[in-house]
């Protein structure tokens, strides 16, 4: 998952982008509203924890701001504020779900879970592309009905491309997306995970799936 916590309390935010970061998760931080705001209307998060006591601007307007331009994306509040009142103002205004603080992360991650299989949002518990499938519950993968043992690193670059089939992503686009980084042009990160991703997935098939475009990146399609 890539998650954005909009937080500015620093404790707090270190502590949630750890244990996300634990979960094999990716985890961008805002410490203020503004900011918030423009990463949630911007980016491309699964779920977006947002605390409502915010500098600039509070949670409840990056809510508002949210929902009048992303209606479907998942969005839990956090907050230290226990009234039935402000809870209820929290998912009038749209919020899937709300956690009080203090709280455990266990809970936390099994609200954002549970949220995600409810909306279906992004992808399909199931992703299938010709005979390759990805269980994303499970983090289990299939090509022509056989298991395919995958590290965890590989599992996160394949579940990208089975998310854009036959649109070609740019090295520097699979490098923010998949690990979270800053593509400098003379790594060659990308590249490499790709060919030990390429040697499970297609080396032992006639029908290859993963193409290199030189100079530009790469694309998921069928090919012979």
């Amino acid at each position: 998952m890539k998650i954005l916590i909009i937080e500015d309390e620093p404790k707090t935010a270190a502590f949630l982008k750890k244990g996300f970061s634990e979960e094999g998760d990716i985890a961008d931080i805002a410490v203020n509203g503004v900011d918030g705001q423009h990463l949630a209307v911007t980016g491309n998060y699964d779920v977006i924890v947002l605390d409502v006591m915010l500098p600039q601007r509070d949670g409840w307007w990056v809510l508002q701001e949210i929902r009048s331009r992303r209606a479907d994306q998942p969005v839990i509040l956090l907050t230290a504020l226990d009234a039935v009142s402000q809870r209820v103002r929290g998912l009038q205004l749209g919020a899937d779900d709300y956690l009080v603080k203090p709280f455990a992360f266990s809970e936390l991650l099994a609200r954002v879970h549970n949220l995600l299989r409810r909306r279906n949002v992004r992808s399909e518990d199931v992703l299938r592309y010709a005979d390759l499938e990805i269980d994303s519950l499970r983090h289990k993968v299939w090509r022509a009905g056989e298991a395919i043992s995958l590290a965890p690193q590989e599992y996160r670059l394949l579940a990208y491309l089975m998310r854009f089939p036959g649109e070609v992503l740019t090295r520097t686009r699979i490098a923010e997306q998949v690990w979270d980084m800053n593509f400098d042009g003379d790594s060659n990160v990308v590249d490499v995970a790709v060919r030990r991703l390429r040697r499970k997935i297609d080396d032992p098939y006639s029908d290859k799936l993963i193409h290199t475009l030189r100079g530009v990146g790469y694309v998921l399609e069928t090919r012979r």
